[in-house]
């Protein structure tokens, strides 16, 4: 730093030097710069005196100078004092001690200048010592010690109230005067200060006492806060905080409560941040950890309850002991320690902290805090107090006044919400902190779900910006947060609060149902498990469930319902879980629980609703029973409770309508059984297969009449339930899409869903989904208004092409749309033209229908292959399914019943003497109403039914063009329409047997209605195979009205030539050219009709007794169902009904432990087939046969092509294989323009060809005549046969034998007296046989095989007796037959396999089969559903098609077949019965004469064959090959393929094992033995008749008889061989 003294100065001092260092002083100190100054007089005055000391200024001159300066500044003394000090310390420390002279002397002379106190202050003792200012240095450095520790380290005693009270007194009085006037903190601070230097106050204790009167003055807020606020500026920081904390310490005893004053003291200076909640929180008891601890034992404690409520408790002291244990617990817990925290935080709250409160109970557990009542009660009224505006504003009801809550007085309180975005920011995070303590308040509770509804209600309505949507959209999705976490456990704490039940509905209802099942999982699955409180809850709801359902009964409904009702109102998921549990395992409580639900708030029962389908969907359940074969009874019981609760109370059912629907997208279709319950008792739509026939016939009448007659139970009352259905459907578009995933799952049952279920469940599926299916269509078709339907239901070609609906079902749909569409269309027409004739008004409706039924027959043609409409046009189709039975007939029969019954009723009422008059009126003018509105809809039916007809007639020559063929015609008209539409329903089943009868009555062009009823009725096997019980219940429906029309003609002459006379229906020969019905002698007349329909009958009782053979189950149950459908119009024939009793006597006896189902079917059947039994009668009053006449062959020629007499059989054989069908193979189109040649040739008058073709009239004749006498004598030998023991063995056999005895007897009247010899020992056998047949099931095994055997060789004799040329054709037509496909049963050449095949053989056969017959495909087992249907048709043509109708032997072929099929198909029932020993007996004795013949009969066949090539060489060179083809394997392959093909191809590969095994384990000689048995049966039963014959007739028999045995017996020999 710059010398500010210059050494020129110090040498010219007294010169000038002096003067300069004056005025230098002078200016340093009038500097305004008031440190700069200091600083510089500083060093000017140290550099004067340092040159002092070094000698080069004397110290009088230096100490004059700071004379003339010393006056400059006030603290110039001190400066002065200041230099010394360094000067001091700086020359001690020099060695040179004249330098320390010079400022020794300096001082001396300085010591006027500066006082000295301050020299004493600054300087060092020893200096100060040599100056002379102290005595003795030492003592002066002990007494500045003494000082300092008196002023530093001894404390002051301060005044501390016992010492001097005054003081204290005087302060109180201060703190606690009127503050109320003019008074300040300011001024009091004053008067506070002064009284503590006056009397000595220590300061922390008068800030002690200033919070003690603060806790006694607490409204004082505005005057403490400030005073306390200035006093701890004279504080450190922390006191404050100490003080208080001291405080809290006093409370912490055991037996201390802290006052909650203190708590509101500590909460205000919380507030004004005057303290830190961290620095007070350590002084507040409990720890944290005491607290986490607490909690959780609370919950262990809530678990151990639960427990204890779970148990079984078995004696009453146990409970005398609970109770007394749980009275001690309620004490320990009545004195909770001092919590402070809690104290401290409800303060908090109190006054509106709401930030300090959210960090304490941060620190706790969840609602551990809230949990504590005081401090619930005070977050509620902080809540109430923070919505008040809003709440104002938008929440209070209309006409509510309510009282409105003042806001805190506390301008830090939060602030009041305005809006709702202010509510989530503010309002939310403190219902949060509440959770399930919301109970504690009501008010609050209700107040915040009318805020939801009012948000719920802006939210809803549109208009808002993008900004404000999402704002929104984060509001809504706090509001369920909120909902979840606070409102529903708040609702299960309040005890039985209905009126918030109903309140929350109120917001609730405006969530879609998604978000409210959301919200009710959560309630139900998680919120119990969240705190111990609402874990208590729900045990003690369970237990007051257990109690309650116990003592449900049907009696005490009400009292039961209004607990259960209280229950509900809390605590509802919890409940309906139990209720709904014990509604699964007993179904009895359904009725009982549905009507104790009236009590029910809304929100209960959506609640209930959405427990029911966590109920359905619950994926530990199993959907079907441990056997696989049916739908679970917890399943069914659901259901059934849905459709009863729905029905009975407003429950949404869109949830529920959505789950059916998800689950048939997924592919499963178990839960249609819901849908059919809920729509069943919503809407009063039944669907049942066992309606009666006077339900189905009102069922076809209108929308009055289907309710008064059409249903089980009386439909009432469905309207509003109907209605609520059909909005749920609507408003959530679930109509169609129900529709369609039904119509498409169907299938899927089959093809997805089947998989590995049992065959049996899968019909069942089928069975529900399809009836779901008519059930929801129906009730759409009668509750959708007309405008909704057709908005609804696109057209018939997006449905089957886009959304792939099976054909039947999306005409199902269609349907009411054409309806509708045409009813609509004809009141305009009739609106606009006003004629009143009938015509006119007939015209008006066929113009509507064109109109409407155009756009359909373009849509329909894209559904088939266009070769379908070459043979039926697109506008029959669209007719056929469009049409309905209310379109085709009026039901009247049924009105008048209905209306009869009315009439009863109505005088009833009259005689009626208890019921008071105003109800007699009321009821009789319902009834009369009743009555009108029944007629009137007759009356509207009945011209709607003649508009139809008058349509059809119009239409009719257009429908069938048949380019192809008239055969393929009807083909297709079975195969597209009558087959698909008649299992659809069981109305559907009639209207296609009526339909059929409609189009033969219009007498339309190209129709064959022979063909179309021989089709139905030749062979129903494979229908019948592949339907499902409801399918073939239906089946069995349609086949009933068909016979009934059929049996109808049969029954009269008259009305026969009035219905089918002169009809071309009735044509037999068809030509291509069309319609030509003008030729009496083309039509069938009433005896060859008769004998039609025999034929008819012996079909259906053939495919049946097939069915009944197969052992499937369910081909037995198919057959059954049809069977009893049938019944009133079949069997009437008494040998057929016979043939059927007793295989069904068989089914019984063998399904009786197997399988109780068929068992309980099978009986059923049988009761009621024996009480039809007087009703049937002999086939010679069936269809009357002509007595034999021996002229065969000249009538043959008289006869002659075409003529009058010329057979049916012949022309309509003619007619089939001229139409022979498209999709035959060309194999078949071969063999079938190989007999068409043969007919032509016959046609042009070969005698030859005729016999053996067609078989003469005569012939015929001789036949039937043949045929009768077989038949009585089969029914004699029935009768024999039935009293001997062995009847029940031989049961299938009977049939047969009895056939083949007589011919046995006319073959040869020489053999009786040996015959009636040999009679009594087989009887006797027979005898034993049943012995043994009861002993055990193995015997009844060889027994088949004696009847198989003795039926193949007498059914061999039998071809015998034809003349060689007819036998030969006959052959040829029947392996045509099985070729074909068509009869499945095998044929007379069948039977010349009697022994067992092996498997392999049985593979070449199937593969030969197949060859010939492209129709018989395995897809054809019960296995296959709906796919096996459309092929089927060609195979029944075909069977048809290459039968005859009234062919010369058909019924003794057929009647051998059917023996045949139930002889060989008893081998997979049966086991042997003779023992082995009695076998081989008689094997041995019969065994050499076996041989001889067989080898005779062998030579025999072959000289036939050899004359049958000769014959025929010229006539038909196609046909040879194929018989001698069909013929070998006749006697080969075919009779094993055919056997196979009579079996069910699903069954054939297993029963083949079987058969292998048996054919093991039997030797052949026991084979020969039973075909030796079988002759001699033969002999011993063609005793029974003893009648003249021809002579010519012996003889043709004699060599029969002769050559079939011989052939018989060697073929037998060799299957044996191959065996052995």
């Amino acid at each position: 730093m710059a010398a500010l003294l210059p050494g020129e100065w110090i040498k010219n001092w007294e010169k000038g030097g002096k003067s300069e260092f004056v005025q230098l002083c002078r200016a340093l100190s009038e500097n305004k710069n008031h440190d700069v100054g200091f600083r510089d007089i500083q060093q000017a005055l140290y550099e004067l005196a340092y040159h002092v000391v070094r000698g080069n200024l004397k110290h009088d001159q230096a100490s004059n100078v700071l004379g003339d300066v010393i006056e400059f500044r006030e603290d110039m003394p001190s400066i002065l004092a200041d230099v010394f000090c360094i000067l001091d310390i700086e020359t001690s420390c020099l060695e040179e001690k004249n330098k320390r002279d010079h400022f020794t002397q300096l001082v001396l002379a300085c010591l006027y200048l500066v006082s000295d106190t301050v020299l004493k202050e600054r300087l060092d003792p020893e200096t100060l010592e040599s100056l002379g200012l102290i005595k003795q240095s030492q003592q002066f450095n002990q007494k500045s010690v003494k000082i300092k520790t008196k002023l530093f380290y001894k404390q002051q005693k301060f005044n501390l109230l016992r010492e001097e009270n005054e003081g204290y007194a005087k302060l109180i009085a201060e703190l606690g005067q009127d503050l109320s006037g003019n008074m300040t903190s300011d001024l009091i601070l004053e008067n506070i200060k002064s009284l503590i230097g006056c009397f000595n106050l220590d300061p922390n204790r008068v800030l002690d006492i200033i919070l003690e009167v603060y806790e006694c003055r607490p409204e004082y807020d505005d005057f403490f806060v400030p005073l306390i606020e200035s006093y701890m500026y004279m504080c450190e920081p922390q006191t404050l905080c100490h003080i208080l904390g001291f405080k809290f310490k006093f409370y912490q005893d055991p037996s201390g409560e802290t006052p909650s004053s203190l708590y509101r003291v500590a909460a205000v200076l919380l507030q004004h941040n005057l303290i830190d909640l961290e620095d007070l929180y350590v002084h507040l008891l409990p720890g944290d950890n005491a607290i986490t601890e607490e909690h959780r034992r609370e919950i262990v404690e809530a678990k151990q309850i639960v427990r204890k409520l779970t148990m079984v408790v078995l004696s009453s002291e146990k409970t005398e002991e609970k109770e007394k244990e749980k009275e001690k617990e309620e004490e320990k817990t009545e004195k909770p320690p001092d919590n402070q925290k809690l104290g401290l935080l409800e303060a908090l709250l109190k006054i509106g902290d709401w930030h300090h409160a959210q960090s304490i109970m941060d620190q706790m557990p969840p609602f551990y805090a809230t949990s504590h009542k005081p401090i619930a009660v005070a977050l509620c009224q902080l809540v109430h107090v923070t919505i008040e505006p809003l709440y104002r504003r938008v929440g209070v009801p209309k006409g509510a006044k309510g009282s409105p809550i003042s806001s805190l007085p506390n301008k830090r309180a939060p602030k009041q919400a305005e809006s709702f975005e202010e509510l989530r920011k503010e309002v939310f995070s403190m219902l949060c902190y509440l959770g399930p303590h919301l109970s504690h308040d009501p008010i609050l509770f209700a107040k915040v779900v009318r805020l939801g509804k009012a948000f719920m209600k802006e939210f809803q309505s549109d208009g808002s910006k993008q900004e404000d949507k999402e704002k929104m959209e984060t509001l809504f999705s706090c509001l369920l947060s909120i909902t979840d976490q606070v409102l529903l456990p708040s609702l299960s704490l309040m005890d039985c609060n209905a009126c918030m039940s109903e309140e929350l509905w109120g917001m609730f209802k405006t969530f879609p149902y998604q978000y409210r099942y959301r919200l009710y999982g959560q309630w139900k699955n998680e919120t119990y498990n969240s705190h111990p409180l609402l874990v208590k809850v729900k045990a003690q709801t369970i237990d007051r469930a257990k109690y309650i359902m116990k003592r449900l009964t049907k009696e005490n409904v009400k009292p039961s319902g209004r607990q259960i009702g209280k229950l509900s109102h809390s605590n509802p998921t919890i409940l309906f879980d139990y209720i709904l549990s014990q509604i699964q395992k007993y179904d009895n409580l359904i009725t009982p629980v549905v009507d104790s639900l009236k009590y029910l708030t809304s929100l209960n029962y959506d609640v209930l609703a959405y427990c029911i389908i966590e109920a359905l969907a619950n994926p530990e359940k199993e959907r079907m029973k441990h056997d696989d074969t049916t739908i679970s009874s917890w399943l069914q019981s659901l259901a059934s409770f849905c459709g009863a609760v729905f029905r009975k109370y407003p429950i949404e059912l869109a949830g529920l309508l959505q789950y059916v629907a998800n689950q048939l997208k997924a592919g499963k279709s178990f839960d249609l059984l819901i849908l059919k319950e809920v729509v069943q008792k919503m809407a009063g739509i039944e669907i049942t297969e066992e309606m009666t026939m006077e339900q189905l016939e009102a069922m076809t009448g209108g929308e009055q009449l289907k309710a008064e007659g059409g249903y089980f139970g009386q439909i009432r009352n469905t309207k509003k339930s109907s209605q609520r259905l059909k909005d749920a459907l609507l408003d959530h578009d679930l109509a169609l899409p129900l529709c369609l995933l039904m119509a498409q799952q169907r299938n899927g049952v089959i093809f997805q869903e089947g998989g590995e279920k049992h065959l049996k469940l899968v019909g069942k599926l089928y069975d529900q989904c399809h009836d779901t299916l008519v059930q929801f269509g129906g009730f759409l078709a009668s509750n959708l208004s007309t405008e909704d339907y057709i908005k609804r239901v696109p057209s018939i070609d997006v449905l089957c092409n886009e959304f792939h609906t099976p054909h039947d079902a999306a005409f199902f749909l269609s349907r009411p749309m054409y309806a509708h569409h045409i009813s609509s269309k004809y009141d305009e027409l009739k609106k606009a033209e006003k004629g009143n004739k009938q015509q006119h008004k007939v015209h008006k409706y066929i113009t509507s229908c064109e109109l409407v039924m155009a756009p359909v027959h373009e849509a329909v043609i894209s559904l088939h292959l266009p070769k379908v409409w070459d043979d039926i046009s697109p506008q029959f189709y669209a007719t056929f399914w469009s049409l309905t039975m209310y379109d085709l007939a009026v039901p009247h029969s049924s009105y008048d019943r209905e209306v009869n019954k009315l009439k009863v009723q109505m005088k009833a009422i009259d005689d009626n003497q208890e019921m008071p008059p105003n109800k007699k009126k009321k009821e009789k003018e319902r009834c009369t109403a009743l009555q009108d509105k029944l007629l009137e809809e007759e009356k509207k039916q009945l011209e709607h039914v003649q508009r139809v007809l008058q349509r059809l007639k119009l239409e009719k020559d257009n429908w069938l063009l048949a380019k192809s063929t008239k055969n393929e015609t009807i083909t297709k008209f079975l195969q597209l329409c009558i087959f698909p539409r008649c299992i659809f329903s069981a109305i559907d089943a009639v209207y296609c047997a009526h339909f059929v009868e409609l189009v033969h009555q219009q007498k339309t062009p190209n129709f064959s209605t022979l063909l179309c009823y021989d089709r139905v009725f030749s062979d129903i096997i494979y229908t019948v195979a592949s339907c499902t019980e409801n399918e073939a219940s239906r089946y069995g429906r349609f086949l009933c009205c068909m016979l009934e029309t059929v049996t109808r003609w049969h029954s009269d002459r008259v009305i026969y030539e009035k219905e089918c006379g002169n009809y071309p229906g009735f044509l037999t020969i068809l030509r291509a050219t069309g319609f030509d019905g003008g030729n009496k002698a083309d039509q069938l007349d009433y005896e060859n009709f008769r004998h039609v329909v025999h034929k008819w009958h012996y079909k259906l009782t053939k495919a049946s007794v097939h069915c009944l053979e197969t052992g499937e189950y369910t081909h037995i149950r198919n057959i059954l169902i049809v069977l009893t459908k049938i019944l009133p119009w079949y069997p009437k024939v008494l040998n057929l009904g016979q043939a059927l009793e007793r295989r069904v006597h068989k089914i019984c006896q063998e399904e009786k432990e197997k399988r109780p189902d068929l068992y309980a079917l099978a009986m059923g059947y049988s009761g009621q087939l024996k009480s039809r039994k007087p009703f049937m009668i002999p086939e010679n009053e069936f269809h009357h046969k002509d007595p034999p006449a021996r002229n065969a062959v000249p009538a043959t020629v008289q006869n002659g092509p075409g003529g009058a007499g010329m057979p049916t059989s012949l022309t309509i054989n003619t007619v089939r294989l001229e139409e022979g069908t498209t999709e035959e193979t060309d194999k078949l189109k071969e063999k079938s323009q190989g007999v068409v040649k043969v007919i032509n040739k016959t046609v042009n008058a070969t005698p030859k060809v005729t016999t053996s073709n067609g078989n003469s009239a005569s012939n015929s004749k001789i036949i039937k005549e043949k045929d009768d006498k077989e038949k009585s004598g089969k029914e004699k030998d029935k009768e024999k046969k039935d009293k001997t023991p062995a009847a029940t063995p031989e049961m299938k056999a009977l049939g047969k034998d009895g056939k083949e005895k007589l011919k046995e007897e006319r073959a040869n009247k020489e053999e009786k007296p040996r015959e009636i010899k040999e009679k009594t020992p087989k009887s006797d056998k027979e005898k034993e046989k049943v012995k043994k047949e009861e002993k055990a099931s193995k015997e009844e095994k060889s027994k088949t095989v004696v009847t198989i055997i003795e039926s193949k060789s007498t059914a061999e004799k039998e071809r015998e007796k034809e003349p060689s040329r007819e036998r030969d054709l006959s052959k040829e037509m029947k392996s045509k037959e099985n070729a074909k496909g068509g009869e499945k049963v095998p044929v007379a050449g069948s039977l010349k396999s009697p022994v067992p095949r092996s498997e392999t053989s049985e593979s070449e056969r199937e593969q030969k089969r197949r060859k010939v017959d492209t129709h018989s495909s395995p897809s054809h087992s019960s296995t296959v559903k709906g796919t096996a249907v459309l092929p089927k048709v060609p195979l029944v043509s075909e069977n048809y098609s290459s039968s005859r109708v009234i062919s010369v032997h058909f019924l003794q072929d057929n009647l051998n077949e059917l023996k045949d099929s139930s002889a060989k198909h008893y081998i997979n029932h049966t086991t042997p019965t003779l023992s082995k020993s009695k076998e081989r007996e008689v094997e041995k004795k019969d065994l050499d004469k076996s041989r001889e013949r067989s080898r005779e009969r062998e030579k025999k066949d072959e000289k036939d064959r050899k004359d049958r090539k000769r014959d025929h060489s010229n006539n038909d060179r196609e046909v040879p090959q194929d018989s001698t083809k069909r013929r070998k394997e006749e006697n080969g392959t075919t009779g094993s393929s055919k056997h196979s093909k009579s079996e069910s191809p699903s069954d054939s590969p297993r029963l083949n094992e079987k058969e292998k095994e048996k054919s093991k384990s039997k030797s052949s000689g026991k084979e020969k033995g039973d075909s030796i048995k079988a002759e001699k049966m033969e002999k011993s039963s063609s005793g029974s008749k003893k009648e003249s014959r021809h002579d010519k007739e012996k003889a043709e028999k004699k060599e029969k008889r002769d050559s079939t045995g011989g052939k018989e017996e060697k073929k037998h020999h060799k299957s044996s061989d191959k065996h052995r």
